[in-house]
């Protein structure tokens, strides 16, 4: 039995999502999700108006969404 999970590729930074075998080993289907995975948590921190904190090898970690531009008023 396998189970689904969502996980960083150490190697190549590439967030993949999948089966993963008893053993902890990638099933024979994995997909890369990086781009779909990092815009999915961007919309749902903004959409709850939250931050997330991790744990990452003993430190911690805290992701924020901010926006970067103001849009043109072009009213004038």
């Amino acid at each position: 039995m396998s189970n689904f999970k969502v996980g960083c590729s150490p190697i190549t930074s590439k967030l993949f999502a999948g089966n993963v075998l008893k053993n902890g080993m990638w099933g024979q289907t994995k997909h890369d999700v990086t781009e779909s995975a990092v815009s999915a948590v961007a919309q749902h921190l903004l959409q709850l108006d939250q931050k997330m904190q991790f744990n990452y090898k003993g430190e911690e970690y805290e992701i924020k969404v901010e926006k970067v531009n103001k849009k043109k008023d072009n009213t004038k």
